[in-house]
């Protein structure tokens, strides 16, 4: 396992986060998107607290990212956000993801988030472990949830519930 320092993402990483995003969408496990948005369509999905980079020591070369996204515009869920982490292909296996989702973890518990939800294609097994390693729980299956690229495909629905915030 690699130690990285983990930090705030700015606007000025994107071409790192796109470039990571791209990866994960070359490998048709990671989205049911076929293309990376645009910074601006990026930015305005995303949470603009809890936006993780994980770099290498003595770089500032972003070899992983994680952010945090609404779930519904109802106040009722103003403390449930869906993860979105992704790991570079030349860094991945190596605790990368490990150490960003436990960050993430940390940070959205200090940002009011009591619920933390994945939706994983079940052929991503690597992915599954590492939600389940911090503490997500596999809620269910969704079976032929939306089509990738004109094939079916079913999502693992994985939850995680913060001890410390929405407990009350």
């Amino acid at each position: 396992m690699i130690i990285v320092h983990v930090r705030q993402l700015t606007s000025a990483d994107w071409e790192a986060i796109r470039s990571i995003y791209v990866e994960g969408v070359a490998t048709g496990q990671a989205t049911f998107e076929t293309a990376a948005p645009s910074w601006e369509k990026w930015d305005e999905t995303h949470f603009p607290f809890v936006r993780l980079g994980a770099t290498l020591p003595k770089e500032d070369c972003i070899v992983g990212w994680a952010a945090l996204s609404r779930i519904s515009t109802r106040n009722v869920y103003a403390g449930v956000a869906e993860v979105s982490i992704y790991v570079a292909a030349d860094a991945r296996g190596r605790g990368v993801g490990r150490q960003l989702l436990a960050q993430l973890v940390t940070e959205s518990e200090g940002n009011g988030i009591w619920t933390l939800q994945a939706a994983i294609f079940p052929e991503n097994e690597a992915s599954v472990r590492l939600h389940a390693s911090a503490g997500f729980r596999v809620i269910g299956r969704r079976e032929r949830i939306a089509k990738l690229n004109g094939v079916w495909r079913d999502t693992v629905l994985m939850e995680r519930r913060s001890t410390l915030v929405g407990i009350d």
